[in-house]
């Protein structure tokens, strides 16, 4: 390549990415995933660096993020003017920057021998390894102890007053003790893994645009205009640094400063843990990477830094990132596959939607032949037409997404996408809410099938035995219409079904009568609620305590109950109302299901926090659920105030930082031990009988 061709070939670009950072940081509707960006800029940096007369300091790689609304932006050779400033542009007292990248373990030696070069001794070096938390950097000011502002990062000086939107965040602190006279405080806001579901579920219902990542959700939830939106989209925050007040804090290492944060009183949500040396660092990476998929929130690697903050004066920073640290980023597993055909499902509500049927490929450990096109709205965004190639991906390592459609391999054989008129399931005319289709038929066989399939699932009421072919076959012959009619099974019913012979009988009906039990907080999440999760059904539960209570309720009442904002408040206010409603709840009483708040166990295991690693006998989720129903937490991340970790089989890095700070460690088989002597009976679980 000539010098003159990589000239043309940097500025092409500087372009893209100045658009994709606009796309990105402004307009939180990013064009290409992650990992494309990644390229994109890891191009222009090797460009740069083999022709070093083409670095500029007003390049990409040596910017920060793109400026904040109201400042002059511009793309591609086009000014695009001003932005109207929806939050006051606000200047940090100490640059925030971005973090260089590394993709392979050669990476991050070449980073050691950096680091070895600078400092003019040989490692391997002690460093403090934590989880990238895919969210938005946060800037906290305090004065004398006392929340100034926050803001977003910008452009690294420059970015975004959103105080009264993080005020939202309960576990932000607005006041503190013993700390520096001014003092930043560094961070990420987040949207965890099940609210961003939630919300995407509601704006689905709309027929609103959905958010493509949790990422992008934080930013848009933190960006509303009314605090009382941002209020309930469930955001999470936690923090990892200091600006101002570093030096005066008298901390040695970067593991001191994060126990300092939690000591403070903040939230500091991610996993970290010590690494000696570049193979230290893989070994932590790999383990993580192992887990990823269990974390709450959505993680995209891990940031590496030197544990030591005396050597962070001595290397300093370039234009951009600081020279002590960088991001070793997991791989971002990116398959192209085409689209066959698109189906339409209707769920509990009556809502369509369409799925995708994909060209079978395989991503991080599983096979993905299905994608969720969620409404009208998202294919106008996509542009998708059946017979496209597609790049698809995982979001927080777990939900099939289309990224983009590779419009470039069009054959224009590719067909448009249409609507049913009727519902595809009964055939009823399907109605359109704005951008929402809708089969208004109450007695269409596939809003019964879903609430069923719904209801006796594991983590609702937990009915093994009623699988969706047998659900299907009880509506086939009418012997159900509803949940509550499961109550109402007999043997001699059962016992005609296909393949159902008498002791397989029994069980069903023996199951369907545990699941009476199973408490007010299952109940709520098992009928389905408009926007109400496991989490949230949680929170209801213990709010109101008993049904009769929640029936009863304003909307005053519901907007008091963590993580449940105006939409979600209206919607499940709407069906509490509802006649029909009410009805099933009467008849499920009058049927023996409890509809009153467990006292979870007399809250034997009160006090203790856990936190669980490794392969255990049961379902991760099962025994989540015990020890919550005996009054325990349990977190994902180890500190000192966990009570035990509990170690399965092939644990990862807590086991290790769970033995560096002290934190006992129990068996499985050590936990139900201690839950006997805490109740005097030992949980009903099959593998601990």
């Amino acid at each position: 390549m000539t010098l003159e061709e990589a000239r043309r070939r940097a500025n092409e670009l500087r372009d893209l990415i100045r658009y994709h950072n606009y796309r990105y940081y402004v307009l939180d509707a990013p064009e290409i995933s992650d990992a494309e960006y990644d390229r994109l800029l890891r191009e222009l940096e090797e460009l740069e660096e083999r022709f070093p007369e083409l670095k500029s300091p007003d390049s990409p790689t040596a910017q920060v993020g793109a400026r904040p609304l109201g400042q002059p932006l511009g793309y591609l050779g086009q000014p695009l003017g001003y932005l109207e400033a929806t939050f006051r542009p606000l200047r940090h007292p100490t640059r925030m920057y971005s973090l260089d990248n590394a993709f392979t373990l050669e990476e991050v030696r070449a980073f050691e021998e950096r680091l070895e070069r600078a400092l003019g001794r040989k490692g391997p070096f002690a460093y403090a390894v934590e989880h990238k938390v895919d969210g938005l950097s946060v800037n906290l000011y305090y004065e004398e102890g006392i929340l100034v502002w926050g803001a977003t990062r910008g452009d690294g000086e420059t970015g975004e007053e959103v105080t009264q939107n993080l005020l939202t965040i309960p576990t932000i602190p607005r006041r503190l003790k013993g700390v520096p006279e001014r003092l930043e405080v560094r961070g990420e806001v987040y949207m965890p893994l099940e609210a961003f579901l939630r919300l995407n579920e509601e704006l689905e219902e709309k027929g609103e645009k959905v958010f493509k990542n949790p990422r992008n959700a934080a930013a848009g939830s933190l960006r509303q205009k009314d605090p009382r939106i941002t209020a309930g989209r469930g955001l999470r925050a936690t923090f990892y640094a200091l600006g101002l007040g570093l030096e005066e804090s008298g901390l040695r290492t970067q593991l001191d400063l994060l126990h300092w944060l939690k000591e403070k009183g903040f939230p500091v949500e991610h996993g970290f843990a010590r690494a000696y040396g570049a193979e230290g660092v893989e070994g932590v990476y790999q383990s993580w990477l192992r887990e990823r998929r269990s974390l709450s929130f959505e993680a995209d690697g891990v940031v590496v830094k030197l544990d030591e903050l005396s050597l962070w004066r001595e290397l300093g920073y370039t234009a951009r990132a600081p020279r002590f640290a960088i991001a070793y980023k997991f791989p971002a597993e990116e398959k192209e596959t085409q689209l066959l055909d698109v189906v339409f499902q209707v769920g509990r509500t009556g809502r369509v939607t369409p799925v995708g049927l994909l060209r079978p490929v395989f991503i991080e450990g599983s096979e993905v032949a299905r994608v969720t096109l969620h409404n009208e709205s998202y294919l106008e965004e996509l542009d998708v037409r059946v017979g496209d190639w597609v790049l698809v991906h995982k979001a927080g390592g777990v939900i099939p997404e289309v990224l983009r459609v590779l419009k470039e391999r069009r054959t224009g054989e590719e067909k448009p996408i249409l609507w049913p008129e009727a519902c595809p399931e009964c055939g009823h005319r399907l109605v359109k809410e704005g951008k929402v289709h809708r089969c208004p038929n109450p007695l269409c066989p596939a809003k019964r099938f879903e609430a069923l399939r719904h209801y006796a699932s594991r983590k609702a009421m937990d009915i093994g035995g009623l699988g969706e072919k047998l659900i299907e076959k009880l509506l086939e012959r009418g012997l159900v219409k509803d949940v509550a009619d499961l109550y109402r099974l007999k043997e001699e019913d059962l016992l005609g079904l296909e393949r159902m012979g008498e002791k397989s009988a029994q069980n069903l009906l023996r199951q369907i009568e545990e699941s009476k039990g199973r408490g007010l907080e299952r109940l709520l999440y098992a009928l389905g609620l408009p926007g109400v999760g496991e989490v949230l059904a949680r929170n209801l539960a213990a709010r109101f305590r008993t049904m009769d209570r929640l029936l009863e309720a304003s909307l005053e009442e519901l907007l008091e109950v963590e993580e449940v904002g105006e939409l979600t408040a209206k919607g499940i206010l709407e069906t509490l109302r509802n006649p029909a409603f009410r009805d099933l709840v009467r008849r499920l009483k009058e049927a023996g299901v409890e509809m009153e708040a467990k006292e979870r166990g007399g809250e034997a295991l009160k006090g203790l926090t856990f936190v669980l690693t490794g392969e255990l006998s049961r379902p991760r989720e099962e025994v989540k659920a015990l020890l919550r129903r005996l009054g325990a937490k349990v977190t994902d991340a180890v500190s000192r105030k966990t009570g035990y970790l509990v170690v399965g089989e092939a644990p990862g890095s807590k086991l290790e930082k769970a033995r560096a700070l002290g934190v006992p460690t129990l068996t499985e088989e050590e936990l139900y031990r201690l839950i006997a002597e805490r109740t005097g009976k030992r949980p009903e679980f099959p593998s601990a009988s």
